[in-house]
């Protein structure tokens, strides 16, 4: 994720945002994360997507116990924080800017037993990727990592090297501009890609995406 700030202001959002913490429950745990807006800008704020996919992921009931999984532009940890509670191994990555406030909330909110199943690892994308084992993982999440064009290629390259062929990608995000269609598309070109569920209330897509023509029951 890309540490670049929003333009501040009034709006829905404001609150949200700009509050110093943020909390939520999951996985039958209270969450509390720190957000720190004025510092690392998106990269430390909890957004929508992150929330819609916590959802997705226990509601469907997902068996993703001893599941190795990584997840990319992480922030603050929500998401990488709820897929360890709920049984999987766990990396959890971001700009090196963000990762020490990434790693607090790992911390505060993991029980001791699970904290070591959870690692927080630098990755920024299409740069040392030899740095993670290609096709390692059996699932990549993002949640609102979709936004800025000039890393789309980046992206994509670090999904390749990510996956093989039993791997799924799982994308939550809101389509808010024409250049996010454009991202689709180029994954489209790369993967097979379903839309397998939208939240209507906060208008947020989850995309899952595999090589080939390959389905997994996930």
């Amino acid at each position: 994720m890309a540490l670049v700030p929003y333009e501040e202001g009034g709006g829905w959002t404001a609150r949200q945002l700009h509050s110093p913490w943020a909390t939520f429950h999951f996985a039958s745990r209270t969450i509390r994360l720190q957000q720190d807006w004025r510092r690392l800008g998106v990269a430390a704020v909890v957004w929508d997507a992150a929330v819609v996919l916590c959802a997705y992921l226990e509601m469907e009931s997902i068996d993703l116990r001893d599941r190795s999984v990584i997840e990319l532009g992480a922030g603050t940890g929500l998401l990488g924080i709820v897929v360890t509670l709920l049984g999987a191994r766990v990396t959890i990555t971001d700009r090196a800017a963000a990762l020490e406030l990434l790693e607090s909330n790992v911390q505060a909110n993991l029980p001791p037993e699970l904290r070591p199943r959870a690692v927080v690892k630098e990755l920024t994308w299409g740069k040392d990727l030899d740095n993670f084992s290609p096709g390692a993982f059996d699932l990549i999440l993002g949640a609102d990592i979709v936004y800025l064009e000039e890393t789309f290629a980046e992206l994509l390259q670090t999904l390749e090297h990510l996956c093989s062929e039993r791997t799924v990608i799982l994308l939550s995000c809101r389509i808010r501009y024409e250049r996010d269609l454009k991202f689709l598309r180029m994954l489209r070109e790369r993967f097979s890609v379903s839309e397998v569920h939208y939240d209507s209330s906060k208008d947020v897509h989850i995309y899952k995406a595999q090589r080939g023509s390959r389905r997994d029951d996930l």
